[in-house]
């Protein structure tokens, strides 16, 4: 038999055979050329690019000629698509010409362009590159970039997928460009022209690297030790090199030395910042000449200054093999000056006309040697021993550094030299490398040189440093051309006679048969040529030949399959040439091969024809997979590639099987390899006539017809399938005679034995081990489970001959039938006893067989376990179950993280050990970033890290995937909100997945945070609608919140301002006409004092609200004040000169209107500096707009995207708005980040933060003060010192002579004061190094007043002289300083409680001090007072009134002034309303809005009363604007009716003292009351109460152009206080909003316990840092909670994005909005009822209950009774329950289980279980629900529940299978006491039920019963502990005892049987 082992000539024949044509060479044929000057000029090449033919507008183009073929190349790699993408395809790069054509096709899909590019001048190369990007650098990530790149003669074109294009100059010509793992690497061209008189110099780097199309050419160093020296770090300079290979996995790349004839291999790296200096300092050490390195020179050169020549240097900084060399390369002398790449655009750049360098055309570049006479004769070249002198050069550059390293790894041993060695036989560079890997993953990098006809491999791999390659010996092949096959762990080797050789690393595997091709040596004869194929089969492209070639049909080729049976009957016969066939001697030959992708390959053939094969793959069936790698994993590496080959050669075989019959292919292949005779085995010889395993292959018999004939029945009859499974219940039915098993008569003549020469004999436990782990892996997979039956076969075989009782016992357990028939017509073979010592027993084998099922179900019933067994890599599904369990039913919370090895016990081949010890400590040290508090969430996420998802788990076996089934539906019960999107997706919440996913795409693109909602264009009411701004707020959820109301539609009314005002006046008789016209328009300037004022309010409301379009300006709506005067609709308007109109009456008015426009954009809007730019106005008139919009998008936080040029190009127009808006907004973008371009841009507009010698800056006013404010938003809460002292300086600044800071002083003031605050916001008396300035002394000297100190700092000179207009003397002017200076102190000590802060702002308690203080100013100090005393603060009236003074409450006499009380009071009063609006802002507390609603009342009775009260109407109406914005700021967002009715009758006053300022207020109010559309509320954190003391500043402007107090532009500030909170559940399935009830609980603070309070959403949340947690509370939705305590970012991150929160409708739920009692619930009927079929409903009803296809289909089909299936009502009464408890209890996924353990017990009572598998199933399942976990689950108090399966139905199942197998036990007692006793079994016994038996009350085998020695006279108790200690249980015992005791009745039996059923 050793002949079968011998190696032979074999052959295998190619498939899928495909002409080849270049798809770009046919694109090209209609892609029009682009060498039209015209096209040149008008576009930049860019953007050329183009598709078909879009290019072809301009003039007439000529077609491409591709008459230079010499011109064209084109590469292929496999396709790379997204993740999820998993089709194979191709992608091709074709450049000819001009042109570059990126094209894509697969199996399934005809080729396309993807992308086509066309630039200037010809293309030398086209590549694919991929760049990485850095994409967060506080993480590390990086997004890698994939790139075309398309290299010019003077640039290199850059082409992203992604759309970006980058041109990148070439400081010098290239010769090749190599993508690697990095970026580009470029090699520099070498020209072979030298000077030869030119001095020596350092030589120039050759190698160069790109890191990003952006960055600079940098130079590649290397780092380089000799034997005897250190490493040495240098520029890679030595022109002999070339690089002939890149490669990115492993970053590698080889060189060839033209001078010593080597290939070197270097590791491509990083530098490291070491190598960086040792480099860069070469530069500075300029004393020698040694020490002269290329640095400094090199930058030059590259970056074009012109520079001196250096001396002389002798020293290379280059060494090979340790020894340094001087080589003469032509360029590494070249003196010319390379053009500018720091700035990629400039290509040249001018040099001193004191140097003589000339003048020189891009393309001499770093080549040409251009010396000039001037430049020698001057000899400017110092002496070689001076120092380097720059004097006259140009100022010294700062070098290039390095990015790249390259370190040696091995290098080509050097020929032996030898004088009479001729030249040609030296090594020549490689014509062709690239990295194979062989079959059992050896890698190698293999190099062709074409001159010896040779391909050399070198052996590689991997050290314990990654980065480290070790390489190890090199092999040589003949070969004349190679190509790898990447999926196939081989290559194709053309050897010089021509024929095709496939290789597994170095190892030969076959020859390749091509059909059609002449093929050299066919070992016929070798004159015998091929014959001719009718190539015209082949001649389309699409249309791919099939494996088995029609020429193989007819003529058949001698086999090149080894002989496995030694017979050669047909050999003579078959070699039989058709009658008409023509030998043609001239068929074409292959010359080379290029191009392979995955298994096919690409042939060049003599004809000049390409032919593109497919190599077929080494299996196709996954069985025969699996089996492979678990040999290969096991069998030492050299025996396991001699086993593959011969396993691929006859798989492949010309005409050999088609996959179906593979699996019976290896079968007897790999019998035959242990030493079997296959012909003497019964079960294989069956497979003999299924699978020709003859020599040579038997001429095809024509197929009889597709119909089939009878021997197809008389196979089906005698197949074993039938024989073991299908024969009882066919037969029946059939009435057929039962067939007699056929004797086996020649194998009782003589056993046949194993060969021991065998290759696999020695191995063979270790194989038979590990072919038994991967059986218990495919039990695992019920998709696999056909697999395991087949495998079982060969198992059961191999353990007889093993003589393994213990497994042959378990394989007839599982598969009773089967194994029985293998017992009796299969005798077993014997091994003789010397050969038994051949074989190996490895030390993982294991006599005891691991069984995956025993050990789940030991675990689940808590006894110990050993650990299992797994293969890594192999039996992935094993070691992931195992470890479930292990975690979840043991409850080892370390069972997936630390203590695997307890469990699982690791096979160990001696090969690939490390990487998996590597793997398996990595995966345990993966700890997913999610906190996990019970087992079920543990064991979730764990699943989910290891790449399990929901598709795995159904095909895992029922009653093992129970107990992750149960975890998976406790996780959806109590869900964590913040877990990761896959773990979302395998526990079946939909809505969390959804949130998940959204989350992630923010994490991975903050810029585009899309919103949540996409709100329906609204349907407008009227034609104007659209234009009054306001149409973008979502309507869908404004519904909701306010559904029973318009009252978003009335704030729309009053907000409009785009529409004319209705003019009503009466027109009486005895007024002219003139007058009535002048009375119309007095009227109209009156309510255009009203429309002026609402921009602002409007800004508030429609906050955050639109989402422009980047092609399209923003929509402004106009600001319309003209009127329309009733009855005739006439229009009025304030134009026509009968009135004085103020002059600029309306550009404060349009700067707020572009405010409001701009801050409708959303934050998450895609706009960049371009849309900003475009959005500007070209009339004049809408300048002060542009402003505002400017304004508005920095503070939304866009204006940091418009570009530095852009900004100052509007500043320095002049234009005073545009200059407040734009250093406003920016400021507030860059809040508090301290930015410092911003602050010099701020201090340009200050005077104070200028210099005192700086030229005097005319500066308008009201832009001075935006700046300081400014300079207060960048440095706000940062206490900066310079900033602080200069502001607190600024607040008092005096009066300059002439009109210097005159007028307006108040705002300047103030506005330094609120700086000041910003600054320090806080700090209280914590303000670090600030102790000199005495800040708040400073403050309160100028709150009260005092003499003025002298003026310190910079700018005292400036104040030394008086103003000439105010004589203020040298005290302070209160009336100025006192507002800024109180709302600074207000803001340094906010929320300190510092109550002597606090005192001093105390209101005075004696009439004289009152009299001195402007009540205005009263308002204030009481605010500023509340703010520091915050906690103090009390939503009562009574604490409100507390804040008055004795003496204003009760007057101590009769001679007070009443009007200085009253109005003393009620600014006080209003103070301190405010402060309450301050405290509970955005919190809408029921309490505070009572209180300052009832303040609020009674200033509108004062104000409304007829008599004139002491107050003065404008006193009053300051105190109630002041206390309904307070109002407003406590109800904000949310639309309280009762504020909107107060606003709407402030709206209609529009006469009398009812000014612009006035309005201003009220229409904030009402904005500030729908915030954002009521999205959004206000916070009160420091910052938000800081804005909003800026904004809400109580002295509004008394007209449109009025700043005098205050600058108008601050009143936007309050945007920077608004935080969306806005909570709307939104339904998954419907994506729209909805209503859904929350649970929030509130942490317990000093004022209250910690409570709970249910909340209808969509609703305000209360500030997050209150929260404890926010709950979805059900029944109608999935719960869902919200944990605040871990931290906040999760929930802000759903409010950010519009506040989307997913929620999912459970069963049979309707939503709130349609049900909103619950009484239409479908489950809710069915409380009442008490009808028994309750539970059966109608399946038409499942619709409602979910909308999953799948159970819908089953209700349709299997629960509607029909005619024919009348006999079963009761199945489907069960059907309908099932369906009923799986929909009702949300957990469809349990349907497949109920039915198939009701379909288990019901063959098991049929007695028709043939294997046991469905048994284990249901053992698991019982076992589990008396396990430890659901045991204490069900004593959890909290009343958790129990197993997924209902409580009624387990009982049923479990009642039924006692009773079929305890009936089977009354009637087969023999059987089991035969069993246990170890007799043989009478053949009329049902063996299948006696292994049912035995599996379900777990017996253990006969051998371990044996052991533990039994005696026939033990008693019961002796019985009951040795069963104990075998783990049986006693139910179990309690049925075998009778057989088991000596003196038993033997009816004890049947009672025991029949009294305890269930126990």
């Amino acid at each position: 038999m050793s002949n079968v082992y011998e190696e032979r000539a074999t052959m295998i024949a190619a498939g899928e055979l495909q002409w080849f044509v270049p798809f770009g060479r046919e694109h090209c044929k209609s892609h029009p050329s682009a060498v039209n000057l015209q096209l040149r000029q008008l576009q930049p090449a860019s953007e050329l690019w183009s598709s078909d033919g879009a290019a072809g507008l301009v003039g007439s183009l000529q077609e491409v000629t591709l008459q230079e073929r010499d011109k064209e190349c084109w590469q292929l790699r496999k396709g790379v698509g997204p993740a999820d993408n998993e089709v194979e395809f191709e992608e091709e790069l074709y450049a000819a010409g001009n042109m570059v054509i990126w094209s894509r096709g697969s199996k399934n899909q005809a080729s396309y362009v993807y992308k086509a590019f066309t630039v200037d001048s010809p293309v030398q190369q086209a590549l694919w590159c991929n760049f990485t990007v850095p994409q967060n650098k506080k993480d590390g990530t990086e997004v890698v970039e994939q790139t075309v790149c398309i290299v010019q003669n003077t640039c290199v074109n850059v082409h992203s997928v992604s759309g970006k294009d980058f041109i990148s100059p070439l400081p010098f010509q290239v010769s090749t460009l190599w993508p690697t793992k990095f970026g580009l690497l470029f090699e520099r061209k070498n020209v072979a022209s030298e000077d030869p008189v030119s001095p020596p110099r350092e030589p120039l780097p050759t190698v160069f690297s790109m890191l990003h199309p952006l960055d600079e050419i940098a130079p590649v160093v290397c780092r380089s030790a000799g034997p005897f020296e250190a490493s040495r770090v240098h520029y890679v300079s030595d022109s002999t090199l070339r690089i002939v290979f890149s490669s990115c996995q492993p970053s590698v790349i080889m060189t060839y030395d033209t001078v010593q004839c080597t290939h070197t291999v270097w590791a491509l790296r990083k530098v490291t910042a070491e190598e960086q200096s040792m480099v860069l300092k070469y530069a500075h050490q300029v004393t020698t000449p040694q020490n002269l390195m290329v640095p400094g020179i090199l930058s030059l050169h590259l970056r074009g200054i012109s520079k001196m020549d250096s001396p002389a240097s002798p020293f290379h900084g280059y060494s090979l093999q340790g020894q340094s060399r001087m080589t003469s390369s032509p360029g590494l002398h070249s003196r010319t000056h390379s053009p500018s790449i720091s700035n990629m655009a400039v290509l040249s750049r001018a040099h001193s006309p004191g140097m003589a360098t000339p003048y020189f055309s891009g393309s001499q570049r770093f080549n040409a040697t251009c010396h000039s006479l001037l430049g020698r004769a001057q000899s400017l070249l110092a002496s070689p021993n001076s120092s380097f002198s720059d004097s006259t050069a140009a100022p010294e550059a700062e070098p290039i550094v390095p990015e790249l390293c390259i370190e040696q790894l091995w290098t080509e041993a050097l020929p032996s030299y030898r004088p009479d060695v001729s030249p040609r036989e030296k090594s020549c560079q490689a014509s062709k490398v690239f990295i194979t890997t062989d079959l059992c993953e050896n890698k190698f990098l293999c190099f062709l040189v074409e001159s010896h006809q040779q391909l050399r491999c070198v052996k590689f791999f991997e050290s314990n440093d990654p980065s480290q390659l070790i390489f190890v010996a090199a092999t040589t092949l003949p070969a004349k051309d190679a190509a790898p096959l990447e999926n196939n762990d081989a290559m194709l080797v053309l050897e010089a006679n021509g024929s095709l050789v496939l290789y597994t690393g170095v190892s030969r595997v076959s020859k390749v048969f091509v059909s059609g091709l002449l093929a050299p040596s066919l070992g016929l004869s070798s004159t015998t040529s091929q014959p001719c194929t009718p190539v015209e089969t082949i001649s389309t492209p699409a249309k791919a030949v099939g494996r088995h070639l029609s020429c193989l049909e007819e003529v058949v080729m001698p086999s090149p399959v080894s002989e496995l049976k030694g017979s050669t009957k047909h050999h003579e016969s078959s070699w039989s040439w058709p009658e008409d066939c023509t030998f043609q001697q001239g068929a074409p030959h292959v010359l080379a091969l290029r191009d392979p992708v995955h298994n096919r390959v690409t042939l060049e053939l003599s004809n000049g024809a390409m032919l593109r094969i497919t190599v077929p793959g080494i299996a196709t069936s996954e069985l025969v997979k699996k089996c492979l790698q678990a040999i290969k994993f096991i069998l030492p590496k050299e025996t396991a590639v001699k086993v593959l080959i011969k396993w691929y050669n006859i798989y492949n075989a010309p005409g050999g099987p088609s996959s179906h019959l593979e699996w019976n292919l290896f079968l007897t292949c790999f019998m035959t390899l242990m030493g079997y005779n296959t012909d003497r085995l019964s079960w294989t010889r069956n497979l003999d006539f299924e699978v020709p395993l003859s020599p040579v292959i038997a001429p095809k018999k024509a197929r009889p017809s597709e119909m089939g004939s009878d021997d197809d029945w008389d196979y089906q009859l005698g197949s074993d399938y039938h024989n073991q499974v299908e024969s009882r219940r066919l037969a029946s039915s059939l009435h057929l005679e039962p067939l007699a098993a056929t004797p086996c008569m020649d194998d009782l003549s003589a056993p046949p034995q194993l060969d021991p020469s065998a290759p696999l004999f020695p191995h063979l436990p270790a194989v038979f081990f590990v072919l038994h782990l991967v059986y218990e892996e495919l039990k695992l997979d019920d998709l696999m489970r056909k697999g395991a039956r087949s495998l079982v076969v060969m198992l059961q075989q191999l353990a007889r001959d093993l003589q393994l009782k213990e497994y042959i016992d378990m394989y007839w357990r599982d598969y009773p039938s089967f194994i029985k028939a293998f017992k009796e017509c299969c005798v077993i073979d014997a091994a003789p006893a010397a050969h038994t010592e051949q074989m190996i027993r490895p030390s993982f084998f294991q006599t005891e067989p691991p069984c995956v099922f025993r050990w789940l179900s030991s675990c689940l019933r808590g006894n110990a376990v050993t650990p299992f067994p797994y293969l890594p890599g192999i039996c992935e599904r094993t070691k992931l179950l195992v470890l479930s369990f292990a975690l979840y039913v043991i409850g080892d919370h370390s069972a997936v993280t630390s203590d695997m090895s307890k469990y699982l016990a690791k096979v160990s081949a001696g090969q690939k050990k490390h990487a998996d010890d590597q793997l398996l400590r990595r995966q345990s040290s993966i700890k997913p970033n999610v906190p996990c508090c019970s087992l079920a969430e543990k064991l979730v996420t764990w699943l989910t890290s290891s790449g399990f998802t929901l598709k795995d788990l159904e095909s895992v076996p029922f009653g093992v995937a129970l107990p992750i089934r149960d975890a998976i539906y406790q996780c959806r019960e109590q869900p964590c909100s913040d877990w990761p999107e896959d773990v979302c997706l395998l526990i079946g919440r939909q809505d969390l997945t959804k949130q998940a996913h959204k989350a992630t795409l923010l994490a991975r693109n903050k810029s585009s945070v899309g919103t949540g909602l996409t709100p329906e264009a609204p349907a407008a009411s009227e034609a104007d609608d659209e234009e009054d701004g306001m149409g973008d707020v979502d309507q869908e959820v404004t519904r909701l919140i306010w559904s029973r109301d318009l009252r978003v539609q009335e704030v729309r009314r009053l907000l409009q301002s785009s529409r004319p005002v209705r003019v009503n006046v009466v027109h009486l008789p005895e007024v002219s006409d003139h007058e009535y016209i002048e009375e119309k328009e007095n009227k109209l300037l009156q309510l255009c004092q009203r429309t002026m004022a609402l921009p602002v309010g409007r800004g508030l409301f429609t906050l955050f609200s639109y989402h422009p379009v980047p092609t399209e300006p923003l929509p402004v709506p106009k600001l319309n004040l003209t009127g329309r005067a009733p009855p005739r609709n006439t229009t009025v308007d304030l134009n026509s000169g009968n009135i004085d109109v103020p002059p600029n009456m309306t550009s404060w008015p349009s700067f707020h209107n572009g405010v409001a426009a701009g801050l409708k954009i959303a934050p998450a809007s895609q706009i960049d500096s371009a849309w900003i730019a475009y959005n500007k106005p070209k009339s004049a008139e809408l300048a002060n707009e542009y402003a505002g919009f400017l304004m508005a998008l920095g503070l939304n936080g866009h204006l940091t995207k418009l570009a530095t040029l852009n900004i100052h190009d509007n500043l320095t127009k002049g234009h005073e708005m545009t200059s407040i808006g734009l250093l406003l907004g920016v400021s507030a973008a860059k809040l508090g980040t301290m930015d410092m371009s911003i602050t010099r841009l701020l201090s340009i507009h200050i005077p104070a933060l200028l210099p005192p010698t700086s030229t005097e800056l005319d500066v308008p006013h009201n832009v001075q003060v935006a700046a300081v404010v400014g300079i207060g938003l960048v440095y706000q809460g940062t206490g900066h010192r310079h900033n602080a002292e200069v502001l607190l300086a600024e607040i008092g600044r005096p009066p300059g002579p002439e009109m210097e800071y005159c007028t307006d002083r108040e705002s300047y003031s103030l506005a330094a004061g609120l700086a000041l605050g910003m600054v320090c916001l806080g700090h209280g008396s914590n303000l670090i190094g600030m102790s000199d300035l005495n800040v708040p002394e400073q403050l309160y000297q100028y709150m009260v007043g005092g003499h003025r100190r002298s003026h310190a700092g910079v700018n005292r000179e400036k104040h030394k002289s008086p103003s000439y207009q105010i004589k203020e003397g040298d005290t302070i002017n209160v009336d100025v300083t006192c507002p800024g200076a109180t709302l600074a102190l207000a803001m340094i000590y906010l929320k300190t409680n510092n109550r002597s802060i606090a005192d001093w702002l105390r209101a005075p308690d004696t009439m004289f001090l009152l009299d001195f203080i402007k009540p205005e100013f009263l308002l204030l100090r009481t605010l500023a007072r509340c703010l520091i005393m915050w906690e103090e603060i009390l939503p009562t009236e009574e604490w409100i009134n507390s804040n008055v003074p004795q003496i204003i409450q009760v007057p101590a006499s009769e001679d007070v002034n009443v009007e200085t009380l009253a109005q003393a009071h009620d600014y006080i009063i209003a103070g301190a309303c405010m402060a309450v609006g301050f405290r509970f802002a955005g919190s809408a507390n029921s309490d505070a809005f009572e209180c300052l609603y009832k303040f609020a009342r009674n200033f509108m009775q004062c104000l409304t009363s007829s008599t004139p009260t002491v107050m003065g109407h404008y006193n009053l109406q300051t105190c109630l604007s002041m206390v309904l914005l307070s109002l407003s700021m406590v109800m904000a967002g949310s639309g309280n009716l009762r504020v909107l009715q107060l606003c709407r009758f402030l709206h209609k006053r529009t006469s009398g003292e009812m000014n612009y300022g006035f309005h201003m207020a009220h229409h904030m109010a009402l904005g500030l009351l729908f915030l954002g559309g009521g999205r959004y509320t206000l916070s009160t954190s420091n910052s938000a109460i800081a804005a909003l003391l800026c904004a809400l500043y109580p002295h509004f402007p008394a007209h449109s152009t009025d700043n005098r107090y205050h600058l108008q532009a601050l009143r936007h500030l309050c945007v920077l206080a608004a935080e969306p909170r806005l909570l709307v559940p939104v339904d998954v399935d419907t994506c729209k909003p909805c209503y859904a009830l929350l649970e929030v609980t509130y942490k317990a603070t000093q004022w209250y316990e910690e409570t709970t309070v249910e909340l209808m959403a969509p609703a305000l949340l209360p500030e997050l840092h209150l929260l404890e947690q926010v709950k979805v509370k059900g029944p109608r939705y999935w719960e869902l909670a919200i944990d605040i305590s871990r931290g906040t970012q999760h929930l802000q991150s759903i409010l950010i994005r519009d506040g989307v929160l997913y929620v999912k409708l459970r069963a049979g739920q309707l939503p709130y909005k349609d049900d909103p009692r619950g009484w239409k619930s479908l489950l809710a009927p069915s409380v009442n009822n008490r009808n028994p079929e309750v539970r059966t409903f109608k399946p038409e009803a499942i619709s409602t209950f979910t909308s999953d296809a799948a159970l819908v289909s089953f209700a349709e089909y299997f629960c509607k009774p029909a005619e024919n299936m009348k006999h079963k009502q009761d199945t489907l009464a069960l059907f309908s329950a099932i369906l009923y408890e799986c929909v009702t209890q949300e957990n469809p996924e349990m349907l497949p289980t109920y039915i198939a353990i009701d379909q288990a017990v019901q063959s098991l009572q049929r007695g028709e279980m043939c294997e046991t598998f469905a048994l284990w199933q249901i053992k698991l399942v019982l076992e589990l629900c008396e396990s430890r976990v659901l045991q204490e689950r069900r004593r959890d108090p909290r009343g958790a529940r129990g197993l997924l399966l209902s409580s009624e139905f387990l009982p049923v199942m479990k009642c039924s299978a006692d009773h079929a197998l305890d009936r089977w036990l009354y009637d087969n007692r023999q059987a089991l006491r035969s069993y246990v006793s170890g007799q043989p079994f009478a053949d009329e016994w049902d063996t299948s039920m006696l292994a049912c038996f035995l599996v379900y009350h777990s017996i253990p085998s006969v051998t371990k019963m044996a052991a533990t020695d039994l005696e026939e006279n033990s008693s019961f108790p002796e019985l009951l502990l040795r069963f104990t200690q075998l783990g049986v249980p006693v139910r179990a015992l309690l049925r075998v005892a009778p057989l088991l005791l000596k003196n038993a009745d033997p009816s004890m039996g049947n009672g025991v049987a029949c009294a305890i059923p269930i126990f």
